[in-house]
């Protein structure tokens, strides 16, 4: 099969200066497009070609692992973005509190993580043993590869960021956490209904 770069489920102008327009033109239309197209080169004629690009992911190595893993943090990722400001849901909070004590504690926690991953790479909250847990993956490394289930993440690649808030990563951090996160498809997350839309195939 051949994958598709997904399109964006809102516009591209809609979160006005927090994620401008010109960062999804780059950041959508041109890196996340170079992965797919890239995915799509290695698998043609061998024996992924028929696979989903999760089940890709689990099994590849080298660039093959790099461009698949990176298709799908990126279809992951527009999912975790709303243009508008969302209340986290009820059964979300419960969670949040009973495992980082408050959902001020999960979010400086979340954004230390963030902030503090050292070059490329992704911060994740994710479901790992009926446990909430927040962690961090170099490069292209998703939970996909090891087993837990994603329920959030924030792509630290200076290429997310960087046409909007230069190299002050923190603020980058802050304004998606405070203000554009859908928490609704994150806490769809916990039942694992949400994470399907990021896969194909």
């Amino acid at each position: 099969m051949t994958f598709e770069l997904p399109p964006l489920p809102y516009s591209r102008t809609a979160f006005g200066d927090l994620i401008s327009e010109a960062t999804f033109d780059y950041h959508h239309g041109k890196h996340h497009n170079a992965y797919v197209t890239k995915t799509n080169a290695a698998i043609e004629g061998t024996d992924h070609a028929d696979r989903k690009l999760s089940e890709i992911i689990k099994v590849a190595d080298g660039g093959l692992f790099n461009n698949a893993a990176q298709v799908w943090n990126h279809s992951f990722y527009w999912l975790c973005l709303s243009p508008e400001k969302k209340d986290i849901p009820a059964e979300l909070v419960e969670r949040l509190v009973a495992d980082f004590g408050s959902v001020e504690e999960f979010k400086s926690r979340f954004a230390a993580e963030a902030t503090g991953h050292f070059a490329s790479g992704w911060a994740w909250l994710v479901l790992n043993d009926g446990k909430l847990e927040i962690t961090s993956y170099h490069d292209a490394d998703t939970p996909v590869a090891h087993g837990v289930a994603p329920l959030l993440t924030l792509d630290v690649w200076e290429h997310a960021y960087y046409l909007d808030y230069q190299n002050a990563r923190p603020a980058y951090v802050s304004a998606l956490l405070e203000n554009a996160i859908d928490w609704d498809f994150v806490a769809q997350n916990l039942d694992g209904k949400g994470v399907s839309r990021a896969d194909q195939g």
